[in-house]
């Protein structure tokens, strides 16, 4: 496995690049938005492909990666479900999978630094975003964070995980790189309380500072979704309520661009193709799947995922390959599913 640590001394944020190997799909967590040259350095250097970008919740002390490496990759952008951030790519819940070639990432809910919090495990180790860090814990103060539900999210589930499950963090101030559970449990000041009521008493006399990219950070990050009136204003989008009236028709196709495990959860328009997004441009090349579809039939692709960003740079993959007639629904399974009431 390919796995690098990377840090922005400003903010003291981790940022964390995996693949399974040479060549492959990569993904990233946590990344920040002045060291996206230096990722992509990265990526192109280890000869991979970045197909996911992650951040484990909505940050306060940094402006996130996530909308600068999806305009410069078309990679998916994903965030937890509870995220107020405007429009990403994919949502996960608690029970989903993380997945790129080669890596799956158990999903874990753990709020309470905020009410968007998610940790990421993997057989060895766990990506902890703000939620437990290396002698600390995430502050509980604002963004709806919550010390109940951080006692929770650290000690019935991250602190439930094996000893030895190595700790990665989303900051560190002191210079420590990784931990273990078994270290923390035994060693990180904020865990040796007995009662979730200590906790709170504890995390509520911390007194802390604000972040001071706070007031610039927050709002920043709350708008990352992709800017898709442009791709309407173009006449290449079609509105959930019109294209209810798509199913079914002979000369369109409603290509699905979404993972199994989001028509699984979600479900799926009847009848419509499933190309997942990471295929596509295989898929629109000469001689894919899609394109060749086209070609035998004239018939029009009108593709969807689960908020219209994939489906919105699809679109404009497809019309650049020469699929001149090729539509997305903007907003996605999501608007979908609020027209159909």
């Amino acid at each position: 496995m390919i796995f690098r640590q990377l840090f922005d001394q400003t903010s003291g944020t981790y940022s964390y690049l995996l693949a399974s190997r040479s060549g492959g799909e990569a993904l990233i967590i946590d990344p920040v938005l002045e060291k996206v040259d230096r990722y992509l350095q990265l990526v192109r250097e280890l000869d991979l492909k970045l197909v996911k970008a992650v951040d484990t919740h909505l940050h306060a002390d940094h402006i996130t990666g996530l909308g600068a490496l999806r305009d410069r990759t078309h990679c998916i952008t994903v965030m937890g479900e509870q995220s107020g951030v405007d429009v990403v790519s994919m949502r996960l819940a608690e029970g989903d999978r993380l997945t790129i070639e080669g890596i799956s990432l158990d999903v874990l809910y753990t709020p309470g630094h905020t009410d968007d919090s998610y940790s990421f495990r993997m057989q060895d180790r766990v990506f902890t975003g703000d939620t437990l860090l290396i002698r600390g814990t995430g502050r509980t103060d604002f963004q709806n964070g919550d010390p109940r539900a951080q006692y929770d999210s650290i000690f019935n589930k991250l602190l439930k995980l094996p000893d030895e499950t190595q700790v990665f963090p989303a900051h560190d101030y002191k210079g420590d790189t990784v931990s273990t559970i078994g270290e923390e449990k035994r060693y990180n000041p904020r865990l040796q309380v007995h009662s979730v009521d200590e906790y709170v008493e504890l995390m509520g006399n911390l007194k802390l500072s604000s972040p001071k990219m706070m007031d610039v950070a927050v709002p920043a990050n709350m708008r990352q979704g992709l800017a898709q009136a442009e791709i309407a204003r173009r006449g290449w989008a079609v509105s959930a309520a019109a294209a209810r009236a798509l199913v079914g028709r002979t000369d369109t196709v409603l290509v699905d661009l979404r993972e199994r495990g989001e028509r699984e959860r979600h479900g799926a328009i009847p009848g419509a193709l499933h190309a997942p997004y990471t295929d596509l441009q295989d898929n629109i090349a000469a001689g894919g799947m899609l394109h060749e579809l086209v070609a035998a039939t004239g018939r029009q692709l009108v593709f969807y995922c689960a908020f219209g960003e994939r489906s919105a740079m699809a679109v404009q993959a497809a019309q650049d390959a020469g699929l001149i007639s090729a539509r997305h629904i903007e907003g996605g399974m999501d608007a979908w599913k609020r027209v159909a009431g």
